[in-house]
């Protein structure tokens, strides 16, 4: 099972996001858990604040260390408790990814790779942002899902719980769905059809019913590669360097395709030659 620690001044927000639908499912399977940790309740200020104004003045506020900090040790402290139990204690520390716009473009590859992780704490900030020095004590990811700026980490967080989760064996019934997907191998998904054929006049491609698979699965791949090189550039040159034998075999395929069409074209007006009167 892999278990997800989502570090927020919001856990309600959290936890009604993740327990409907696919999410749901899996944690009442136990294929995943999400829990959601209230850095409010780790504040020693008596009020229950977790924020204070920046050195240097600015706007806005920003999140103490030492509540956030308290909230990661007892995250930390329950999962060695835990591993202890197991009896697969002696593991490292969680990782713990911070979702912010300076961090890395979140991408499928980053989600296969944590995908990877049994424990990932996600660290969310408000306001101004997070003290700098609990950020160097604790954190291992700086991830962003987008040039934007939101309120908040619970909604970036709660984007790559999805796309993380739906990568743990069991949690999609179909395992298959999750390695044919955009951004597999850096191409984006082939276009699909459902009943029934004729749909306002527009028919479903005819290979597509053929039952040839092999054409179909060439149908596909070609799509795919149009449609990643009409919309996304920057992933056809990725696919394009990583993939050169593909446009080899293509030439090679055309070329044979060609010399066939002229020995046909040839062999059509030398019949014409031989029977004029049947031109």
């Amino acid at each position: 099972m892999m278990n997800f620690h989502v570090l927020t001044l919001f856990p309600e927000m959290i936890m009604q996001g993740v327990r409907t639908s696919i999410l749901g499912k899996a944690m009442e399977r136990e294929y995943i858990s999400i829990e959601a940790v209230n850095i409010r309740d780790y504040t020693t200020e008596k009020h229950g604040k977790v924020d204070d104004y920046t050195y240097g003045g600015g706007a806005g506020m920003l999140m103490q260390a030492q509540p956030v900090y308290d909230a990661y040790k007892a995250v930390e402290n329950k999962i060695s408790a835990d591993s202890a139990e197991n009896g697969s204690g002696g593991k490292r520390a969680p990782r713990v990814i911070y979702v912010t716009p300076q961090g890395k473009p979140f991408c499928q590859s980053m989600a296969q790779e944590f995908a990877k992780e049994e424990e990932l704490i996600l660290l969310c900030g408000h306001y101004e942002g997070i003290d700098e020095r609990v950020l160097e004590e604790i954190v291992t990811d700086y991830v962003s899902i987008g040039d934007y700026v939101l309120t908040g980490g619970e909604l970036p967080a709660m984007v790559m719980i999805d796309a993380i989760a739906r990568l743990v064996p069991g949690v999609l019934h179909n395992e298959e769905s999750a390695t044919t997907e955009s951004f597999d191998n850096y191409l984006l998904e082939y276009p699909q059809y459902s009943r029934p054929e004729v749909w306002k006049d527009k028919r479903v491609p005819e290979i597509l019913l053929s039952g040839n698979h092999a054409k179909i699965e060439e149908w596909r791949l070609e799509q795919s590669i149009e449609r990643t090189k009409k919309a996304r550039p920057d992933l056809y040159e990725k696919w394009a360097q990583e993939n050169q034998e593909y446009f080899i075999k293509k030439a090679k395929k055309e070329a044979r395709e060609r010399k066939k069409a002229m020995k046909k074209k040839l062999a059509q007006k030398q019949l014409a030659e031989k029977n004029p009167c049947n031109s």
